[in-house]
C-alpha cells in the first residue's frame, strides 16, 4: 500500500544553511552552535598561548641559574610556581576545547543527517527512481560519519596545529625580531608544499568516497536480490562483480596513501631546526642573545614540529570530509521536479478527477501516456484496463502528484494538482498496490502508519477485521504488537495485502486507488475482502486497476488504454460489444487462468476476438469507438 504524504512539511521553514559550496555549508552548520564553537576555538587559543609560555619560562630559568647575580633560588621558585599554574590552566582549557569539539562534531553529524533525511523525504519519486539505494545509504551513513571525523580529530587538530604554528611567532619576535628569519622561510616553504599536497589529495579523496558509494550500492543490490542470485546459481558471478568494486575501492585508498607518502614536511622541518640552531648560535656569539634566549627560541621552534607532523593526517581527514560533504550536498541540492506552492489549495476533497489532454513520460522524449482525457465524477468507480505496459499504474500516480505531467492538466475538484497543497491532497488519497510496502514495526503501527499517533487501537482492530486480517493477526505471537520483518518478509503475500487494505480502510480516503490489490489472495479470502472493499466504495471515488471480471463489475465505467493512449471508454458490457482489443484482453486472461471465468456477453467473441485481434493488432483497427460523451479522447 502506498499512502502518500507531502513533502511540504519537510520543506517548512527551519535552519537555513548556505549550500553554495561544501565549506560554506559546513560553516553554516557549525556557526549555529556558538557556545561550543567559542569554547572550542577559545579553549584551543588559550591552551596554545600557555604552551608557548613554557619555553619562555624555561629560558628564564637558564638565565637565572647561569646569571651573574647570586642566589637565583627566589627567581627559580617564582618560575616553578608559574609553570605549575600554566600547566594546570592548560589542562583545564584543553578539557574545555576537547569537550566542545566532541559536542560540535556530534551535533554536526546529527544536523546534517537530519537535513539529508528531510531532503530525501521531500524529493519527488522521479528523483528516487534514479538513485541507487546502496549509494544513498553510503551517503547517509558513512559520508555523514566522515563529517564528524573531520571535526574531531581532523578540524580539532588543524586548529591546534594552526594556532601552534602561529602563536610561537609572536613569542619569538618578543625575544628578538631577527630570529623570525628562519621560521618565516620555513613557513613559506611549508605552505607551498601543503598547497601542492591538498591539490593532489582533493580528487583522490573524492574518488575514494565515490568508490565507497559504488561498493555499498553493489552490496545492497546483492543482498536485496539474494534469492534470485541463489536460484540462478550466480554466486560466482556476483562474487567477481563485488571483488571488482572492492578492488577499485582498495586502489583508491592506495593512491591516497601514495599522495601522502610523497609529502615530506618532516624533511623541511629538520632543515628548519638546523638553520634555526645555526642562526641562534650566531646571534648568541655576537652577544645579542643570552643562553636562556637561545633555549627559549629553540623550544618555540620545536613547537612548529606539531603542525608539520599533523598536517599529513589532519588535512587528509579534512579533504575526505569535504569530499563527503560534496556528495551529501549533491543529494540535498538536487533539483526537485515537483515545485510546491507555499499557499497551495487545501480543502476536503469531494472526488472529481479530470485528465485534460495529459502527456507524461519518465524520461524526456519517451512518453508513457499521450493525450489522455477523461472525467471521473465524485463517488464513481472507474476501472482501468489495458495490456501490460499501457500506462495503467502510471496514470493513477499522477492523481496524488507522485510525478509531474509533461503537458496537459490533472484536476482534482476542479483545481490543478500542481496548485494543491501536497499535504492536503495526498492525505485524502490512498493507494493499495500489488507490491506492498510494510515497515519493520508492529502490525498495529503498520496499519496505523498513515494516521500516526491519531489512530487508536480500536480503530486499528476494526480496520483489520474489515480487511479480513484479524484472524491471522490473532495467531501471531504478540498479536497486533508483533514486529514484522523488513518489507513484511515474515508474512505471506495475502497477509501483506490484507494489512495494506486495513491501512487504507483506516484512512477513510476521498479517493481510493486499487492497483491489482487482491492478486496474491486465495479465492475464499478474496471474496471476503471484496465484500469489505465493496462497502467502502460507496460515496468515494475509486480508480480500479484489475483483470478480474468480478471487480470490473463494480465499475461505473471502464477506461481502455493501449500503448499510453485512451482508446475507448464505457461500461464493461459496452466495451465487450464494440471493442476487439477489450475482448482480446479478457480472452488472454481467461486462457491464462487468471480471470474469473468466461466473460459474460462475449459469447464466442471472446475467443474469436483473440484470433481477430492477433491478425488486426498491427493496424490498431480493433480499438472500437472512442470515448462517446467524454472529453477530447485520443483517436
Amino acid at each position: 500500500m502506498l499512502v502518500t504524504t507531502s513533502s511540504s512539511e519537510f520543506s517548512a521553514p527551519g535552519p537555513r544553511y548556505n549550500r553554495r559550496g561544501p565549506v560554506r555549508w559546513l560553516w553554516s552548520h557549525l556557526r549555529r552552535h556558538v557556545l561550543h564553537l567559542t569554547g572550542f576555538l577559545g579553549g584551543s587559543l588559550i591552551m596554545v598561548v600557555l604552551n608557548s609560555a613554557v619555553p619562555q619560562l624555561t629560558g628564564a630559568a637558564f638565565d637565572a641559574v647561569l646569571g651573574e647575580q647570586g642566589e637565583p633560588a627566589s627567581a627559580l621558585w617564582l618560575i616553578a610556581l608559574t609553570l605549575l599554574a600554566i600547566v594546570s590552566a592548560r589542562g583545564l582549557f584543553d578539557l574545555v576545547a576537547r569537550l566542545s569539539s566532541e559536542v560540535l562534531a556530534k551535533r554536526l553529524e546529527r544536523d546534517t543527517r537530519d537535513e539529508l533525511y528531510v531532503s530525501l523525504l521531500g524529493k519527488s519519486q522521479t528523483f528516487h527512481n534514479r538513485q541507487r539505494v546502496g549509494d544513498l545509504m553510503a551517503r547517509a551513513a558513512n559520508d555523514i560519519r566522515q563529517l564528524s571525523i573531520m571535526v574531531t580529530p581532523g578540524l580539532d587538530l588543524i586548529v591546534d596545529s594552526g594556532l601552534t604554528g602561529l602563536v610561537p611567532f609572536f613569542f619569538i619576535a618578543a625575544i628578538d625580531p631577527r630570529l623570525l628569519l628562519v621560521p618565516c622561510v620555513f613557513a613559506v616553504l611549508f605552505f607551498l608544499a601543503l598547497w601542492h599536497y591538498m591539490r593532489r589529495l582533493n580528487p583522490v579523496a573524492t574518488r575514494m568516497r565515490e568508490q565507497f558509494g559504488d561498493l555499498n550500492a553493489a552490496l545492497n543490490e546483492a543482498v536485496r536480490g539474494i534469492e534470485v542470485i541463489k536460484v540462478t546459481a550466480q554466486e560466482g558471478q556476483e562474487r567477481r562483480r563485488f571483488r571488482a568494486h572492492a578492488r577499485r575501492y582498495r586502489d583508491s585508498f592506495v593512491r591516497n596513501g601514495l599522495v601522502q607518502a610523497r609529502y615530506l614536511p618532516t624533511l623541511l622541518f629538520a632543515f628548519a631546526m638546523a638553520g634555526a640552531m645555526w642562526h641562534g648560535l650566531y646571534l648568541h656569539g655576537m652577544g645579542v642573545l643570552t643562553l636562556g634566549d637561545l633555549v627559549a627560541f629553540m623550544g618555540l621552534m620545536s613547537m612548529l614540529g606539531f603542525p608539520t607532523q599533523m598536517s599529513i593526517f589532519t588535512f587528509s581527514l579534512v579533504q575526505i570530509g569535504i569530499a563527503s560533504s560534496r556528495r551529501i550536498l549533491g543529494v540535498i541540492g538536487a533539483e526537485d521536479e515537483l515545485e510546491q506552492r507555499a499557499d497551495g489549495h487545501a480543502a476536503p476533497i469531494t472526488g472529481e478527477i479530470v485528465f485534460d489532454d495529459v502527456t507524461f513520460g519518465y524520461e524526456e522524449g519517451d512518453p508513457v501516456l499521450r493525450g489522455v482525457s477523461f472525467t471521473v465524477r465524485p463517488g464513481e468507480t472507474v476501472a482501468i484496463v489495458g495490456e501490460t505496459g499501457s500506462g495503467k499504474s502510471t496514470l493513477t500516480k499522477l492523481v496524488p502528484r507522485i510525478y509531474d505531467i509533461t503537458s496537459g492538466r490533472v484536476l482534482v475538484d476542479g483545481v490543478d494538482v500542481r496548485d494543491w497543497d501536497l499535504d492536503s491532497l495526498r492525505s485524502q488519497i490512498s493507494t493499495i498496490e500489488q507490491d506492498i510496502v510494510l515497515f519493520s514495526r508492529s502490525v498495529a503501527e503498520n496499519i496505523a502508519f498513515s494516521l500516526g499517533q491519531r489512530a487508536d487501537r480500536e480503530a486499528v482492530v476494526r480496520a483489520a477485521e474489515d480487511a479480513q486480517a484479524a484472524e491471522f493477526v490473532a495467531e501471531l505471537d504478540e498479536g497486533y504488537d508483533t514486529v514484522i520483518g523488513e518489507r513484511g518478509v515474515t508474512l505471506s503475500g495475502g497477509q501483506r495485502q490484507r494489512l495494506a487494505i486495513a491501512r487504507a480502510l483506516l484512512t477513510d480516503p476521498a479517493i481510493l486507488v486499487l492497483d491489482d490489490s487482491t492478486s496474491a489472495i486465495d479465492s475464499a479470502t478474496e471474496d471476503l475482502i471484496q465484500q469489505a472493499i465493496g462497502r467502502i466504495l460507496d460515496g468515494r471515488t475509486t480508480l480500479l486497476i484489475t483483470h478480474r471480471l468480478s471487480q470490473i463489475r463494480w465499475a461505473d465505467k471502464v477506461l481502455l488504454l493501449r500503448r499510453g493512449e485512451l482508446v475507448d471508454c464505457g461500461t464493461h458490457d459496452e466495451l465487450i460489444e464494440r471493442s476487439r482489443l477489450y475482448r482480446r484482453i479478457f480472452a488472454h486472461y481467461d486462457e491464462a487462468g487468471v480471470g474469473d471465468g468466461p466473460v459474460e456477453g462475449a459469447g464466442d467473441g471472446a475467443t474469436g476476438g483473440a484470433a481477430d485481434g492477433a491478425s488486426g493488432a498491427a493496424d490498431g483497427a480493433d480499438d472500437g469507438p472512442v470515448l462517446a460523451g467524454e472529453q477530447g479522447g485520443r483517436r
